[in-house]
Formats: structure tokens, C-alpha cells, sequence
């Protein structure tokens, strides 16, 4: 029999079954993969779900979802799942990189794909990159941002910021790529409409084997996402990726994933930054 989970807050009946279905849904849904140690998470970001749709038990939850595959709470459950972790120039090592890259390239159209996106300031750190790159506010790079939360996804678009988010960029990126806020908007900084022109927003879930995107991308961003999937969703998540990059295009991943188990696909070439090894890319296309 099934022991409920207690905390010291907890109101909500939970337990281990619920997070073994979760887990499972969630997996099924996003390619996430959950452990038992993720229990307090689950619980806390999912417990609000259950009292906006005055659910009292966490069972009863999960047969609301699993009863109509198509309806709108799916979403919210996905989004409650997904981790946001993100900021400004994140492990900045990454960005004098794809600045060089990019002015070698020198090409008249540029995409960068960041897979991503959460909130939006990896994507706008890509787009301020490009025009620092060559000089402009219209570089000849656009940003396809994407994420599976559509809930950062508004925030991403709108580019809007509490200021303190943006005061550890350097000063003089500060005033050439944003807008400081006054009088209602006081506290708050947004990103120029000039950058915010240069990304489009999308949802894509990783874990699908459609993606609707183009391809040909000269380099691709996706940092700190492939830890939350198990190994074989992450060599299908990768083989989906590279064919999409150009011949020489770069793959970025975050600091402490590796792509080592994935050799027959990418080719490290130092600092988390990868290339699509050449017979996989030939054999794709």
C-alpha cells in the first residue's frame, strides 16, 4: 500500500504512486526524466495546479489529465515541470566564440537556433552578440529562440526585465541594447526593439520527431537542457540536431553536460562547443 509522502506543509494528498504517474506523464509529454528525489519539487510547483482547478488529491489530478489528453491543463502541467534557470551572458565563455564564428562566416544570412529559450536572455545574449559582432543594430544573423513553456516564452517576447537582471551586463551593452524604464516603469529595463526584431519565439518540444524548423542553422544553442533528459533521449535529441547545422555550423552545450556518449554524431572542439561530425551530417542530409 502506498505511503503518503508528508511535509511539513503539505495539505495535498501525495503519494509515491502519484510521482511514479507523473514522472512517467511527464516523460511521455517533454522527454523529462524525474527520480524520487525531485518529490518536494514535484509536489510544490504542481500543488498550485491542484488548487486552481480545486482538486484536493493528487490522484485525482492526474486522472483529470490522463481523461482528456487534449485539454488546455496539459500545459500548465508541462509548464509547472519545466526548469527556467537562465540569465544574461550566461557562461560567457561561449559568446567570444560565436562572435568569431560568426564574422568568419560572414555570410548574408545568419540563423543561430537556441533550444532553449526560457525567458529569453540567452537569445537576446546571441542577438547582442551578432550586432556587436559587426557593428550594428541589423546584423545578417536572426535567432530562432524556443522553449516548450509558453508561459517564458511571453515573458521572452515581451523583453522586459527587472532591472537588477540586466546590471551585471557591462555598462556600455547596458545603454546601447536596452531601455531603462521611468515613472511607472521605473525598476525595469527592455530590450531595444531593434534586438527583439532579430528573434523570433516559438515552442518546440524536444522530445517530438517533428520540429518545424528550417535548419541550416550556423550554430545551435542547447545549454543546460540535455541534463534533464536520460541518455537514449539525448542521442535522439542530438541526432535530430545535426543535421540541421551547416557543414561547419558549432553546437553549444552547457558546462557539465558531455557529449562523449554521442561521438558518432559531434566532435568536441573544447569549451563545450561541438561539430557535427562530417559522415552523420552527409548521411542526413
Amino acid at each position: 500500500m502506498d505511503r503518503v509522502l508528508t511535509h511539513d506543509v503539505r495539505d495535498l494528498a501525495f503519494t509515491p504512486r502519484d510521482l511514479r504517474r507523473i514522472s512517467a506523464m511527464i516523460y511521455a509529454r517533454a522527454g523529462i526524466a524525474l527520480s524520487a528525489r525531485k518529490a518536494n519539487m514535484v509536489y510544490g510547483r504542481l500543488s498550485r495546479r491542484l488548487r486552481a482547478c480545486g482538486v484536493t488529491c493528487f490522484t485525482d489530478y492526474l486522472d483529470l489529465l490522463e481523461s482528456d489528453p487534449g485539454c488546455e491543463e496539459w500545459e500548465a502541467f508541462t509548464n509547472a515541470l519545466t526548469t527556467n534557470l537562465t540569465s544574461f551572458f550566461r557562461e560567457a565563455h561561449h559568446f567570444p566564440i560565436l562572435r568569431e564564428h560568426l564574422v568568419a562566416r560572414r555570410r548574408a544570412h545568419m540563423t543561430v537556433w537556441c533550444a532553449a529559450a526560457s525567458t529569453g536572455e540567452e537569445a537576446y545574449s546571441i542577438a547582442i552578440t551578432a550586432c556587436e559582432a559587426f557593428g550594428t543594430l541589423a546584423p545578417p544573423v536572426r535567432v530562432i529562440a524556443s522553449d516548450i513553456d509558453t508561459g517564458v516564452l511571453a515573458t521572452a517576447e515581451r523583453g522586459v526585465y527587472p532591472v537588477e537582471r540586466a546590471e551585471s551586463l557591462d555598462r556600455a551593452l547596458l545603454r546601447r541594447y536596452f531601455m531603462k524604464g521611468s515613472g511607472a516603469n521605473a525598476g525595469l529595463a527592455r530590450v531595444r526593439p531593434e534586438i527583439r526584431a532579430l528573434v523570433k519565439f516559438c515552442r518546440i518540444n524536444l522530445r517530438e520527431t517533428h520540429w518545424d524548423l528550417a535548419g541550416d542553422f550556423d550554430a545551435v544553442f542547447c545549454r543546460n537542457v540535455l541534463i534533464y533528459f536520460d541518455r537514449p533521449m539525448q542521442l535522439a535529441v542530438l541526432a535530430r540536431i545535426a543535421p540541421l547545422l551547416n557543414a561547419d555550423g558549432l553546437l553549444f552545450a552547457g558546462h557539465s553536460e558531455s557529449l562523449a556518449h554521442a561521438a558518432e554524431l559531434f566532435r568536441p572542439l573544447g569549451n563545450t562547443v561541438y561539430a557535427a561530425v562530417a559522415k552523420s551530417h552527409e548521411a542526413a542530409r
